[in-house]
């Protein structure tokens, strides 16, 4: 055995070098976030709850076509859809419904809706103790469009689905005029 052998045996070199690794790392500001009190910049493309969007006016953007529906890999979008009573030639969702523990947040919906009525915002803190209350329903995801507008704005701007200009702002879909009834 060397003398340099018998010194780290008597010193414990390893026990040494760790505690210098420690103190090296004592005086390193932290990198993690304080979750509850801390929140985190999200990026505008983040894939976060879905939500359906209304036009400046008010007016439902939905036009219940089902494209949304067709394109989803885990089949957790249901539209239920109608002719219009008081506009013919035109369908509107009567019911939509979206099961947030089966969506696997691809955006493929998203991408798939011809008029840009849905998209998805930063939410992510949706958690519940009930798995029932996180089925959004038609209201519920307006109620979210509603609140997080400006999100679900920046989303479809990233993904290229609506332009960020005064041209964009003033499209609407328009249905083709109702044929004019012989009485």
């Amino acid at each position: 055995m060397t003398l340099k052998e018998l010194f780290d045996k008597a010193v414990l070199r390893e026990i040494l070098d760790g505690l210098k690794t420690t103190f090296q790392h004592l005086f390193v500001k932290p990198v993690t976030f304080q979750y509850p009190h801390e929140k985190r910049a999200i990026p505008d493309a983040h894939r976060g709850a879905l939500c359906l969007l209304r036009y400046d006016d008010g007016a439902e953007r939905c036009v219940g076509c089902d494209l949304c529906e067709a394109a989803c890999p885990s089949r957790c979008i249901k539209v239920v859809s109608e002719e219009d009573p008081e506009t013919p030639l035109r369908r509107i969702a009567t019911e939509f419904y979206i099961d947030i523990t089966k969506c696997v947040f691809c955006g493929f919906c998203v991408e798939a809706c011809p008029v840009n009525a849905l998209a998805m915002t930063k939410m992510y803190e949706y958690s519940t103790a009930n798995k029932r209350d996180l089925m959004f329903d038609k209201a519920k995801l307006y109620q979210i469009g509603d609140q997080l507008l400006v999100d679900a704005k920046k989303y479809l701007v990233v993904h290229n689905q609506e332009e960020n200009d005064e041209a964009a702002m003033q499209y609407r879909y328009k249905f083709p005029y109702a044929p004019s009834k012989k009485g």
